[in-house]
């Protein structure tokens, strides 16, 4: 039931979809998505073997979400950004000079 939820959000939106499971029948539902976080647990881990990303309690979720998530996301693209203005600026010099 989880897959088939998981599938239609991401077939509807067709935006980037991550889902969160400690238990085996959640297994589907973290191959469908695009990111899958597994918190390994008293259940079992087949939820963490098959996730892209595995943490070993609840409290690590928020860390994970908010500093890996939207801290180093805006790092990487002020880090592009710059990139991006140093290669035009150099590219567009040299091609002045010559």
């Amino acid at each position: 039931m989880a897959m088939q939820v998981t599938r239609l959000v991401k077939s509807g939106n067709g935006k980037t979809t991550l889902a969160i499971a400690d238990d085996a029948n959640d297994v589907g539902m973290l191959q469908e998505t695009d990111i899958g976080v597994g918190i390994s647990g008293v259940e079992g881990m087949q939820a963490v073997m098959s996730s892209d990303i595995a943490i070993a309690q609840f409290r690590y979720l928020e860390r994970l979400l908010l500093v890996h998530g939207q801290y180093w996301c805006y790092r990487r693209i002020s880090t592009m950004i710059c990139y991006f203005f140093y290669k035009n600026i150099t590219f567009g010099f040299t091609l002045f000079l010559y």
